[in-house]
């Protein structure tokens, strides 16, 4: 057998060949292939990595052909670090870079490098997301933002680097559903609105956890009223119970909402 290849059986007894490689005491696992030239190629493209200082993330594509792109990240990583990360990650000073195939590079702070180093991200048709407890999330979610946000509107990023994914970098505009930022002549306020067979315009608060609560509101007066939808409710983090209690007892809902409500009521 080729030096790092080895000879390996699936449970139908069909044959196949898996390439390994040993470093600084670490043996690395780089991959299966249909023959045995295959997974030799793949190991001494590994290790030419290894022995390669010219070779970093930006010019790795063109010195592997057998080798997996994300497992040359691993190696590269490896190589210059010491520090072997199962998942396709780079060090950086003050951050890190996590390379994607058919994405490119996602950069993360540090304070995500444990959550990224044990959690594949996978994208689907551009979304991002993690395999989390058999659930998935989309990789926004550590961010407070939900799945139904769109970018420009809800959230943006400060640099216009929709790959910089460092908390500096993201900025939260609409954090509640049914729930967003306007300004008005240098005036800003947030408007809460229900939809309902057409929008229904809540009311404009000075704060988004207000609108958020006044949103909540609205939810409950339709539920009362017999509409049948699957509201999504907003926790509120700013307010204790009691402060969320006296915010909520405080905020009338519009006659023509309330209308419209008393309606379905009366049918």
């Amino acid at each position: 057998m080729l030096p790092g290849v080895f000879l390996a059986k699936k449970k139908s007894g069909e044959e196949y060949f898996r390439a390994a490689i040993t470093k600084f005491n670490k043996r690395i696992s780089l991959g299966s292939f249909s023959t045995e030239k295959e997974a030799y190629q793949a190991y001494e493209e590994a290790k030419m990595l290894y022995e390669n200082r010219d070779i970093d993330p930006l010019n790795l594509r063109s010195y592997i052909q057998y080798l997996p792109f994300e497992k040359g990240i691993t190696i590269l990583n490896h190589r210059d670090y010491k520090t072997y990360i199962k998942t396709p990650i780079y060090l950086r000073q003050g951050y890190f870079s996590y390379y994607l195939e058919g994405v490119g590079e996602l950069k993360f702070d540090n304070d995500d490098l444990f959550y990224y180093s044990s959690h594949r991200i996978l994208n689907h048709d551009g979304h991002l997301y993690v395999n989390d407890y058999g659930m998935q999330y989309g990789i926004l979610a550590r961010f407070g933002i939900k799945n139904y946000a769109v970018a420009g509107k809800d959230y943006t990023f400060a640099n216009g680097d929709s790959m910089d994914y460092r908390y500096s970098n993201i900025v939260v505009i609409n954090k509640y559903h049914g729930v967003t930022y306007h300004e008005e002549k240098d005036v800003p306020y947030h408007e809460s609105r229900i939809h309902i067979n057409g929008e229904y315009i809540i009311g404009r608060f000075s704060t988004d956890a207000e609108a958020a609560v006044a949103y909540n509101k609205a939810v409950d007066a339709a539920v009362d009223a017999g509409v049948e939808k699957n509201f999504i409710q907003n926790y509120v983090l700013e307010y204790t119970p009691k402060e969320y209690a006296e915010v909520y007892t405080n905020i009338t809902l519009p006659e023509k909402y309330l209308d419209y409500l008393n309606g379905r009521l009366s049918r």
